[in-house]
């Protein structure tokens, strides 16, 4: 069973790698045709889908983990969890656009660069000392709380919720399966 760490590292470099063909993309602004920016907003969405599902389990089951094992781990945890707000708040605000939006790259910039602060901030802050701490047993054991949760999280943000375990582990699992519904029925399914 992976660790946590392998778990979230697979993640990551998905979300980066994303983020690297986005950022580089043909856009409406350098005179991308239709085709072009279909595809972009299809990667946007993907992006969404990946990002939600990531930090839905980290909020449900990683973000305890640190508040549990570390003396700053509150205040890591709000931290990071501050940052993934703002996040659900441009991924949800770009979900909603068409690529041709006027403020699409501006968010999707803005997303870039947050995205990447992010994923810095954890691998080089919080892992580190996370890593110190855990046996490798409680590692994997969280490793596979995140790689089942993700099978039943949410795949849109949902910046209203409240970014609680409880919540997230009871209304999760029912807002998961509105997300797919809609997924499904708007062709914008994983």
């Amino acid at each position: 069973m992976p660790s946590a760490f392998d778990v979230l590292a697979r993640d990551h470099e998905e979300v980066k790698q994303m983020l690297s063909e986005l950022e580089f993309g043909p856009t409406a602004a350098t005179g991308a045709n239709s085709d072009q920016l279909a595809l972009r907003k299809k990667m946007v969405q993907q992006l969404v889908i990946e990002a939600s599902k990531h930090e839905a389990v980290e909020e449900m089951y990683f973000w305890p983990a640190v508040r549990d094992a570390l003396t700053d781990g509150t205040d890591l945890a709000n931290q990071a969890q501050d940052q993934e707000q703002e996040g659900k708040v441009v991924l949800d605000r770009l979900d909603k656009m068409a690529p041709e939006d006027e403020e699409f790259e501006g968010l999707l910039a803005q997303f870039v660069q947050a995205g990447r602060a992010h994923i810095a901030f954890e691998e080089t802050t919080v892992w580190p000392s996370l890593m110190s701490v855990l046996t490798a047993e409680q590692a994997e054991e969280l490793g596979g709380k995140l790689t089942e949760g993700k099978k039943t999280a949410p795949t849109r943000p949902h910046p209203k919720t409240p970014a609680s375990p409880g919540v997230l582990k009871t209304a999760g699992p029912a807002v998961a399966v509105a997300d797919r519904l809609r997924d499904k029925a708007s062709g914008r399914d994983e």
